[in-house]
């Protein structure tokens, strides 16, 4: 996220300093705050929520007494506040429109400056920007979000993609090039929206396993920012993959990489 600022506070007895961008949401339990990042870290403090939140800046909203979140964090709004990596926050019922009204302006602001120079305009563009990736034996392609008014993701647009994936996708390239998600696949699964958005507005790099509805397929997906309002995706159909035990530490890491950051709690 672009002109985020620092914030820094005591946890633990040590002088912690994290960038205000990486915050999803800092609530109050008992005695102590709780900065929740970005990274799936938590952050204890005695430092008080008006405290912290005039160290934090613009951008983020005071959704009841006891919680501040991040406008750039919110996926939607239903009957909570559900953010994007998943998590459900609660709110404050008198206030839905104003929060409404400051995530809509916060989302406003970043996704205007997605037009600015640096963004390559034509299939043609992207096909040279991405040569190297015809002849890889693995899905790649980098699309561009979608936003509704709402500022909320709601589709995304193929701007390149290598041979690879039309074979996954089972549909030509020149069908998907340049072509809405939403558009060639009706029953697309919202599940994906959550981690692109997470790309293209944190920054993140983020992996899922999960099956498509839409191919009929259990694929794996490696997403990553590319430029401004898009993100690359690296995608493979999962039964392709062979898998190969190499050494007697190979369970153990393993087990490290089966357990979704999101399920670990560091509290620092």
């Amino acid at each position: 996220m672009e002109n985020s600022r620092k914030i820094s506070f005591f946890s633990n007895r040590k002088n912690i300093e994290i960038d205000t961008s990486t915050v999803l949401y800092i609530i109050v339990r008992g005695k102590k705050a709780e900065i929740h990042t970005c990274d799936g870290k938590i952050h204890e403090t005695r430092c008080p929520l008006s405290e912290l939140e005039e160290k934090l800046g613009k951008g983020f909203i005071k959704v009841h007494r006891g919680c501040v979140v991040s406008a750039m964090s919110v996926h939607d709004i239903t009957d909570k506040i559900n953010l994007s990596n998943g998590e459900s926050i609660d709110y404050s019922a008198r206030k839905k429109k104003q929060i409404v009204d400051i995530i809509r302006s916060e989302k406003q602001s970043i996704i205007s400056s997605f037009a600015e120079e640096g963004i390559l305009k034509t299939p043609e563009e992207y096909r040279r920007h991405y040569s190297s990736f015809d002849s890889l034996p693995f899905a790649f392609t980098d699309i561009e979000m979608v936003f509704n008014e709402e500022r909320h993701a709601v589709d995304w647009i193929f701007r390149y993609g290598n041979p690879a994936l039309a074979k996954l996708e089972n549909t030509p390239l020149e069908k998907l090039i340049g072509t809405s998600f939403g558009s060639l696949f009706s029953n697309m699964d919202s599940k994906w929206l959550r981690s692109y958005e997470r790309a293209t507005l944190y920054g993140e790099t983020l992996e899922m396993i999960d099956y498509s509805p839409e191919i009929n397929k259990n694929i794996k997906i490696i997403c990553f920012p590319t430029f401004k309002g898009h993100c690359g995706c690296i995608l493979f159909d999962i039964t392709d993959i062979e898998f190969i035990k190499n050494s007697d530490k190979t369970d153990m890491a393993l087990n490290y990489y089966l357990i979704s950051k999101t399920e670990k709690t560091d509290i620092e």
